[in-house]
């Protein structure tokens, strides 16, 4: 149920809110990293293998109830099929909680099937991503949701070039 892992800030900047990544493929968690790292985002990125993790952080719950020490993230990436609760019941359970219904979420799956994105959607997703997740899809997708929490690095454009 721990968190497996926090990704510390890339630059000497303050880290801001966290980012939160629900993903069972420790390569994809890992991509998913060095994409922000790369984009000059310097929010920590916790990740979590398994739902039941996600839920107990998300819901303050055991050793996640301190929220200066587990602050809320302020965006979660949602892999559709992880073990525990699934990416789609987490997100059921998100959009009833009225602190965190406004969280923006971000599916990520490896199905690319019309019903698994409907539902992502009928859920509550503010976007979703079929994997392997390209760098430059990742990043759109993240800027595209205008969220004002960034924390950009270096000249703060967050591409490579």
């Amino acid at each position: 149920m721990a968190e497996q892992r926090t990704t510390a800030p890339s630059v000497a900047a303050p880290a801001g809110p966290p980012i939160l990544l629900v993903e069972d493929d420790r390569g994809q968690s890992l991509l998913v990293e060095r994409v922000f790292r790369k984009a000059g985002v310097a929010n920590p990125v916790r990740v979590f293998h398994e739902g039941n993790g996600a839920l107990a952080y998300l819901g303050g719950q055991e050793s996640y109830a301190d929220r200066t020490h587990f602050p809320l993230p302020v965006l979660i990436l949602l892999d559709l099929h992880v073990p525990g609760r699934s990416g789609l019941e987490l997100l059921t359970w998100l959009r009833q909680q009225p602190n965190l219904d406004r969280i923006p979420v971000v599916m990520l799956s490896g199905s690319s099937e019309s019903e698994d994105i409907d539902r992502a959607f009928e859920l509550g997703a503010n976007s979703y991503l079929v994997k392997p997740v390209a760098f430059d899809a990742l990043l759109d997708t993240v800027t595209g949701l205008g969220l004002p929490w960034m924390i950009l690095g270096g000249d703060g454009k967050g591409r490579d070039g």
